[in-house]
């Protein structure tokens, strides 16, 4: 085992950026636990070569969530996993509460996961590149390992599909989709 003292700045790193390094790996993920395990993974990684990047540790960090990111996509593209409970199990367990539980934000951020979880591995890390940490193309190219091009046709296109899977949900969120039960929608 190496000493402490190798791993110099390493502690700095997850005080003032774990936060975000956890945010962006839970959502490549998909749950909290799976986030914490993804970064926990990335930094051993990282601690392996630690003399050859504490002089940019983030940078190499965050390429390193992606890339185990898209390792366990292509892992479980044979066995799909659920990342979330259903609108309907949400709403059936707020109906048996008999009160809103203001669970409004936690349902957002279930779909947003749930809509993520529907693209393929490059548009989905993209996406959370761009606009979750608002990346530039050119900073979103480096830390993926591509080209330009790849970045911005991978948005266009993952922003697309991203769109027609939230319409889609929202045309079954209409009123005009829901059964009438004596003159209200149920």
């Amino acid at each position: 085992m190496r000493s402490n003292e190798s791993f110099e700045g390493l502690d700095t790193l997850v005080a003032h950026r774990g936060g975000a390094l956890l945010a962006t790996a839970t959502l490549l993920a998909g749950s909290p636990a799976a986030g914490e395990d993804l970064l926990q993974a990335a930094l051993e990684r990282v601690m392996w070569h630690w003399h050859r990047v504490k002089d940019e540790p983030e940078i190499y960090v965050r390429r390193t969530i992606y890339h185990l990111a898209v390792d366990q996509w292509r892992a479980r593209r044979r066995r799909p996993e659920v990342l979330g409970k259903t609108e309907t199990e949400l709403e059936a367990a707020a109906q048996r509460a008999g009160q809103p539980d203001g669970t409004d934000a936690v349902h957002l951020r279930l779909t947003l996961i749930q809509g993520l979880a529907q693209l393929p591995p490059r548009q989905r890390a993209v996406l959370v590149l761009r606009y979750w940490e608002q990346f530039s193309e050119s900073e979103a190219a480096e830390v993926l390992g591509c080209s330009l091009g790849t970045v911005k046709s991978s948005a266009s296109r993952g922003l697309a599909r991203l769109r027609e899977v939230t319409a889609a949900w929202a045309i079954e969120d209409s009123p005009a989709s829901k059964p009438m039960v004596n003159g209200v929608c149920s």
